[in-house]
């Protein structure tokens, strides 16, 4: 059988790190270029364009991070998506006024909420998003988290779309070209280790119909990437 054949979760070094720890500030700088190199932004832009009929009023962001990686899928959508009201999830709050201004700019409005996402989903009230979106967040978690998680999040909105690791020979083997973008040790070591836990075949989609949801799709995206979509049934969502 494959090294690669069954997920593995070892702890990122990143999610241990202060916020404003300096190897944490490189890290997301590197995760930056990481993104574009694996073109997650313009993936999860055709995932909107597909699934997504009319342009949404509320989006919800979970693991959003800095908020650098929607930044990049808003400027490709706001042609044809205005007024949409993004809310943005992470345990640690790093957006900053200036990308809150940038978005602005294209007619998205901006909130932030800095909570565990188990936490946020047990107690948010009642208010539906349209769609929701996770880039590079749900390989952090291993089968029971997410079956938990998927139970919660299904009733939050009728769409979720994710851009995660591809768990395969070639992804693992691209990580040992990090040091030739200047990526740092943190950066180095977590590409390892999110490779080893990313997915791959029906294995989000498994777990999508386990939480009581309807899978859409699962798929490679390009040599690095792996995409899910998956629905609510009709009467889940408020």
């Amino acid at each position: 059988m494959s090294a690669l054949a069954q997920r593995s979760l070892v702890p990122e070094i990143l999610d241990e790190l202060a916020a404003d720890d300096a190897r944490a500030q490189r890290s997301r700088r590197d995760l930056a270029r990481i993104n574009a190199l694996m073109f997650q932004a313009p993936i999860m832009a055709s995932l909107m364009r597909k699934f997504i009929a009319r342009p949404p009023a509320r989006i919800l962001e979970i693991g959003a991070g800095d908020g650098t990686f929607m930044l990049k899928v808003a400027r490709r959508m706001a042609r044809d998506w205005r007024d949409v009201e993004l809310t943005m999830l992470d345990r640690v709050g790093l957006v900053t006024p200036q990308l809150t201004a940038d978005f602005a700019g294209l007619g998205w409005t901006v909130k932030t909420v800095t909570a565990d996402v188990f936490d946020w989903a047990e107690q948010a009230d009642g208010r539906s998003f349209d769609a929701m979106t996770v880039n590079l967040f749900l390989h952090h978690f291993d089968d029971g988290a997410l079956l938990r998680l998927f139970s919660l999040l299904r009733l939050k909105a009728p769409l979720i779309l994710a851009t995660e690791p591809l768990r395969a020979g070639l992804a693992l083997a691209a990580t040992r070209l990090l040091p030739v973008i200047g990526a740092n040790d943190v950066t180095r070591y977590d590409a390892v280790q999110s490779v080893r836990a990313g997915f791959r075949g029906t294995e989000l989609s498994d777990l999508w119909s386990a939480a009581g949801g309807m899978p859409l799709e699962e798929r490679r995206a390009g040599p690095f990437s792996h995409v899910f979509a998956g629905a609510s049934p009709a009467g889940d969502v408020p």
